[in-house]
């Protein structure tokens, strides 16, 4: 039997909880993130380019999917960066590593909004 706090965490009350938590990581995200905030500029800049540039449904999403995965890597990699923050203050090659491999998460995801919009745009001029 479920206890009354976890049944009170359920269904759409379960979920407006978690856009609330999902809003609050978003708005800390870009208030503390400065990486962040660009390719939020960068997404309200290209997005509409995208949808207007896009002949149809996959060219749209594959001018406007990558920038989207771009905001997801970056808050993975702003989690992480958090943890690590969190956990000490002290320099330690696997902090330095988790944080670089975050970067570098951040680095190919922006390599694929790169291509992606590389090769729909090369497609028009071929």
């Amino acid at each position: 039997m479920l206890d009354r706090e976890h049944k009170e965490h359920m269904g759409i009350r379960r979920l407006v909880y978690a856009l609330g938590w999902s809003m609050k990581g978003l708005k800390a995200t870009f208030k503390h993130e400065e990486a962040f905030r660009q390719e939020v500029y960068l997404l309200i800049l290209l997005a509409p380019l995208g949808f207007w540039l896009g002949n149809d449904g996959v060219e749209r999403a594959l001018l406007v999917g990558p920038l989207l995965f771009v905001l997801i890597v970056e808050l993975l990699n702003s989690a992480i960066e958090s943890v690590v923050d969190r956990i000490s203050d002290e320099k330690h090659k696997l902090s330095g590593r988790a944080k670089d491999q975050g970067s570098a998460a951040v680095l190919i995801s922006l390599m694929l909004v790169v291509l992606c919009w590389g090769s729909v745009l090369a497609n028009r001029l071929i």
